[in-house]
């Protein structure tokens, strides 16, 4: 979740252009910034740890001159955030940008080295620009360089690059989900990760599609298949007002981030599957085989949504790594004086990782000699910095102020965390490891695919929508989604809504069932689906209206319902961040169709740092 932005012509200071063009990406990173210009016949590389204005203050100091530049703001996946890991990255003659995961990076960087090649970064972006390098060094010219060195490549990436061999060419290549945006001006050419860093500059524009690469030069831009062939493409005139494009497109932030959910979760997973071995890297946390099978108790720590993630991951904590796991609300957790020891693991979970009282909870747990490994979304965070180890989630900054990429990336994030337990406990024979990591790694396309369900979902908003009151049902694993569910409608609508465990309806929330509430009830195919049939069966006989959330190809289910939203299954666990997704939707439209404002709430804010 990185910004590229890149400059060439006669019209402009490449050294304003991509310090503008950074600033309106500073969104999608802000742990470390850079730039490189050509200054004359060199390349000058400039760059600064922490937020844009750390480098724009050294530009000040030192300008650069320049008409050909690439500039980059830095979302840190391989490397902590540092001067040396900033982008952009050299090599000898090549300077690189990079958005995206390279997965074989180990595999890379051991040739390269073989080659007596030296790394000087931690980053995965390093080893491009040396492979850039080499095929240059070989005879080939920028293009042919960049695109050999793709070949090696295997994960999601947009690039890049500049060589001082060829001052006049800047070449872009992408593949996977990663954007790249190009535009044309008058005797100039700009890209960019999105929209509005060019803007101001161009309204004509195109983008790269995956295998693809362009040329950039002042006289224009060619764009080239894989095998090289040309690949003509028409630029188009964008209308968009500049805050409809910091929104990409979407109506509103919520909806760009419940369709950014495939690729937060794919960058989540990131390169911490090791397929070959069976196994997951959870970025060097040391998990000792004798220290986790002592372990007592597991405690999870959260406030709202997060807590939410956390219930999810107790489900997957105790079914899979059989370790006995709690979930507090962290509000409560230090009231409540817990009992804990070295053998227990504190996991606080924060997007933000400055809850103030899910830090609270952290300390206590500190205090009484807890092992602290905590999941956020915000590298260098207090939590972050006070916790023996850190799960950092990679969902890219979230706007609007309910979470909703951040809760899936979080949910994911635990499911890694409860897999690796049970592989290093010995709990996992190869068959469960493959199925289990197999399931993580499909998620991302299932997502996708659950998210073309959004038309269906907006018109089954449209008849809801007046109603007053909801109430949500689920089982299992499914009740703390039920419980998610409910607190989106209730966040963004302004509608009560409440959900119970379905086993519990008999014992209270029947009583508010008429003909005038919807029930919400989770009935994917599992092991309680004949019960949670038998808790639907006594909403329609109080004329309860039920929507249900069902597996694909139940043929039973919608003889007992209003309305059905069938979904995909991936298994027991995963199908809890599939089934999240119609929620997400159906309280977006519900809301906009009640005309809130569904980005910033009443009364609520994204971050509560107070007690």
């Amino acid at each position: 979740m990185c910004g590229i932005v890149g400059y060439i012509g006669r019209e402009g200071n490449a050294s304003d252009i991509l310090i503008d063009g950074l600033r309106r990406l500073e969104y999608r990173g802000y742990d470390s910034a850079g730039v490189a210009i050509f200054d004359g016949d060199v390349i000058d590389v400039r760059r600064a740890e922490g937020k844009l204005n750390n480098l724009e203050g050294e530009i000040r100091t030192a300008p650069i001159e320049g008409r050909v530049g690439i500039g980059h703001t830095r979302w840190a996946t391989h490397g902590k955030p540092s001067e040396r890991n900033a982008h952009p990255q050299r090599a000898g003659s090549v300077v690189i940008v990079h958005n995206g995961i390279i997965e074989n990076y180990r595999e890379l960087r051991r040739q390269l080295e073989a080659d007596g090649r030296t790394i000087e970064s931690d980053t995965d972006t390093e080893l491009i620009a040396h492979c850039i390098e080499q095929s240059i060094d070989h005879g080939n010219d920028l293009l042919a360089a960049v695109r050999e060195a793709c070949g090696r490549l295997t994960g999601a990436y947009a690039l890049a690059a500049l060589s001082e061999r060829d001052p006049t060419t800047i070449v872009a290549a992408k593949n996977g989900g990663s954007p790249m945006i190009l535009g044309l001006g008058e005797k100039q050419a700009f890209l960019a990760s999105d929209i509005p860093a060019i803007l101001p500059y161009t309204r004509n524009m195109a983008f790269i599609e995956d295998g693809e690469f362009a040329v950039l030069r002042e006289s224009g831009i060619e764009i080239f298949s894989s095998t090289g062939a040309p690949s003509p493409r028409e630029f188009k005139t964008v209308l968009w007002d500049p805050i409809s494009a910091e929104k990409g497109g979407y109506d509103r932030f919520m909806q760009k981030e419940i369709f950014e959910q495939p690729r937060a979760i794919t960058d989540t997973i990131g390169t911490r599957i090791d397929e070959t071995a069976l196994d997951i890297d959870l970025d060097g946390i040391a998990l000792d085989p004798a220290w986790a099978n002592d372990l007592s108790r597991i405690s999870l720590v959260a406030c709202g949504t997060a807590s939410y993630a956390c219930m999810v991951g107790k489900y997957m904590i105790e079914h899979i790594a059989k370790i006995p796991c709690e979930v507090d609300l962290a509000s409560e957790f230090r009231y409540r004086n817990p009992i804990l020891n070295d053998r227990c693991i504190v996991v606080p979970v924060s997007q933000s990782g400055e809850t103030a009282d899910t830090l609270a909870a952290l300390r206590e747990g500190k205090r009484q000699g807890a092992r602290i490994i905590s999941i956020t979304n915000t590298r260098d965070s207090t939590i972050a910095r006070e916790s023996d180890d850190v799960l950092y989630t990679h969902a890219g900054p979230e706007i609007g102020v309910a979470s909703t990429k951040c809760f899936t990336a979080q949910v994911t994030a635990l499911y890694l965390f409860a897999v690796k337990l049970a592989i290093v406990r010995g709990l996992l024979d190869r068959d469960e490891r493959e199925r289990l990591l197999r399931e993580l790694t499909s998620l991302p396309r299932v997502v996708q695919e659950t998210l073309a369900l959004d038309e269906q979902i907006k018109e089954l908003a449209h008849k809801y929508f007046k109603k007053s009151d909801f109430l949500f049902l689920g089982r299992g694993i499914m009740f703390p989604i039920a419980l998610e569910g409910a607190l989106k409608l209730k966040e963004i609508s302004y509608i009560h809504a409440e959900a119970y465990a379905a086993g519990e309806m008999k014992h209270g929330p029947i009583a508010l069932i008429d003909e005038n509430m919807p029930v919400v009830v989770i009935a994917n195919k599992g092991p309680l689906y004949d019960k949670l049939i038998s808790n639907l069966e006594q909403v329609r006989a109080r004329d309860g209206q039920v929507i249900a959330i069902a597996t694909e190809g139940d043929t039973e289910i919608a003889d007992k319902a209003n309305d059905v939203i069938y979904v995909p299954d991936l298994g027991d666990f995963l199908t809890s961040i599939i089934v999240s997704i119609p929620m997400q939707l159906f309280a977006y439209h519900v809301a906009t169709r009640k005309g809130t404002d569904v980005d910033q709430p009443r009364n609520l804010a994204k971050s509560v740092t107070v007690e």
